[in-house]
């Protein structure tokens, strides 16, 4: 899956990135490759269910679709 990131110098020093498809992945890194390493673990996480999402309904319906 290839998602889209803005990578911007941070104030402070580093950078900062952010993920507008996924609203509050942000991450930070020193350098370039630090960050980007940071915001895919970042990425990794958000869309990592928790047991909370994965509580339904018993005559719920589970589906996957292709978007």
């Amino acid at each position: 899956m290839d998602i889209k990131i803005v990578l911007e110098v941070s104030d402070e020093g580093g950078y900062t990135v952010t993920v507008p498809f996924l609203p509050g992945c942000i991450s930070e890194g020193d350098t370039r490759e630090a960050a980007i390493k940071n915001i895919k673990e970042a990425i990794e996480l958000y869309l990592d269910p928790i047991d909370d999402d994965l509580d339904y309904n018993t005559n719920a319906e589970i589906l996957e679709i292709a978007v």
